[in-house]
């Protein structure tokens, strides 16, 4: 986990701190609230979304604090009594939510934060930054998992997005499933698995004044990295950079990789070449803008991993994961937002989701909180604590994350794996406290 402890509390929006303001000056700062985080309905295309960013949260909460140098930011637009509040803020309420590695649907109470309405309005920015970035790249990540079908991809992204972001985004896709990250930083501060060999640069750098010597840039690399490394073949010609390959490392070669043209033909003649020359066990890596989409095309190829980047951090792969941050319960009383096709539902409500005895999900239900449905079928609880009287009371556990994920999507219907359009996986049931003692009321949020 990271050990970074520097103030977050300006990662917020203003109006965040000027509602706070008023508050404090009409009295109503310390009523009782509960916000929801939650997507109304999930990116174009997709059938499920990934929980991811909860830990990054819970670490971001710890140090939610303003500092001299945030306090005389806010000074020029805050009156003294709003400033001195933030000066003393310390979160000290309770979050619920669903944990890091769950899939969620729309409606889902992804995280419920409780409090007064002074300590949880200032986390909104904060809470939805962090979740709708890392659940944009986990359910990505989770698509192109999925793609694979067992074989392993890297994600090598930390060059096409903002640095911390990267970092953030390496954390997200390993949780998705994702063998490790070209990311050193990921490694150290959540320990990712960092992977990585060569780029193109360092074939071209053995080049002499007779011209390229693909050789001695392999044979460098394998005295560097032994015999089991992947050289990169494609800088010049593929078809000479494997036989070169082969001729320096032995048959014993890790693996080879293939970043650029024809990835489907190139990957069957390479494979056909190393055979050929007795390297039948060396490795095939592919890279060069793949998204779960070319993954799927070339899911019958001899390909044993991948590396995944751009389409993985940039918006074009990884689209918002459309969360919202709303207020739904003030004092004990629901309260709901009506705005045409940005509607809220009121109330403080958990989740759980139905199951065949097969495993295989049918239906996610959200209710009043502590007022489970009865039901016949297999049930499991969606919603877990996550802090309580600001302190957290979960562990930031990768390794159980990622177990999450790939159990969720073992548990999806066949058709909620499809990369095509189509409605949700499941359908998400609300039950409002109004309805409770009556027959349920299905509906999907929008």
């Amino acid at each position: 986990m990271s050990t970074r402890a520097e103030p977050t509390a300006l990662l917020t929006d203003k109006y965040e701190l000027t509602m706070l303001s008023a508050a404090l000056r009409d009295g109503t700062a310390q009523r009782r609230t509960t916000f929801e985080l939650f997507a109304r309905r999930l990116p174009d295309g997709r059938r499920y979304g990934v929980v991811a960013g909860t830990g990054r949260l819970l670490e971001a909460l710890a140090s939610f604090e303003f500092d001299t140098p945030a306090l005389d930011s806010v000074r020029g637009f805050l009156d003294p009594d709003t400033v001195d509040y933030l000066a003393r803020y310390r979160f000290r309420g309770d979050i619920d939510g669903y944990a890091e590695g769950e899939l969620y649907f729309p409606g889902s109470p992804v995280l419920t934060v409780r409090g007064t309405f002074a300590e949880c309005v200032v986390l909104e920015t904060l809470s939805l930054s962090i979740l709708n970035h890392d659940s944009a790249i986990a359910s990505a990540a989770a698509r192109m998992v999925s793609a694979a079908d067992g074989r392993p991809i890297i994600e090598m992204g930390s060059r096409r997005t903002h640095e911390q972001a990267a970092i953030a985004a390496a954390r997200a896709a390993y949780i998705a499933g994702f063998a490790g990250s070209s990311s050193l930083a990921a490694q150290r501060h959540y320990g990712v698995p960092a992977l990585g060999t060569s780029a193109h640069a360092f074939t071209l750098l053995h080049t002499t004044a007779d011209g390229p010597d693909e050789c001695a840039a392999f044979r460098a690399q394998v005295d560097a990295l032994g015999v089991n490394t992947t050289l990169l073949v494609d800088t010049y010609d593929v078809t000479t950079g494997v036989a070169s390959a082969v001729a320096v490392a032995g048959t014993g070669l890790g693996g080879v990789r293939i970043d650029s043209g024809d990835l489907p033909a190139l990957a069957r003649q390479v494979r056909r070449q190393l055979d050929d020359l007795g390297a039948r066990h060396t490795r095939i890596v592919v890279s060069g803008d793949l998204d779960e989409f070319a993954i799927a095309a070339l899911r019958a190829e001899p390909i044993d991993s991948y590396g995944v980047g751009t389409s993985l951090v940039t918006g074009s792969g990884a689209p918002t994961a459309h969360m919202v941050y709303k207020l739904v319960e003030v004092d004990g009383m629901p309260v709901e937002k009506r705005s045409t096709r940005k509607e809220s539902h009121g109330g403080y409500k958990h989740a759980l989701r139905l199951a065949r005895p097969t495993g295989t999900v049918l239906e996610e239900i959200v209710y009043p909180a502590g007022r489970p449905p009865a039901t016949d079928d297999a049930v499991r609880i969606l919603t877990v604590p996550l802090v309580r009287g600001g302190e957290p009371v979960v562990a930031g556990d990768l390794s159980a994350a990622r177990a999450r994920v790939a159990a969720g999507l073992k548990s999806l219907p066949w058709d909620g794996l499809k990369l095509s359009r189509g409605e949700p996986a499941i359908p998400t049931t609300m039950i409002a406290a109004a309805d409770h003692a009556e027959e349920w009321s299905r509906q999907t949020p929008r």
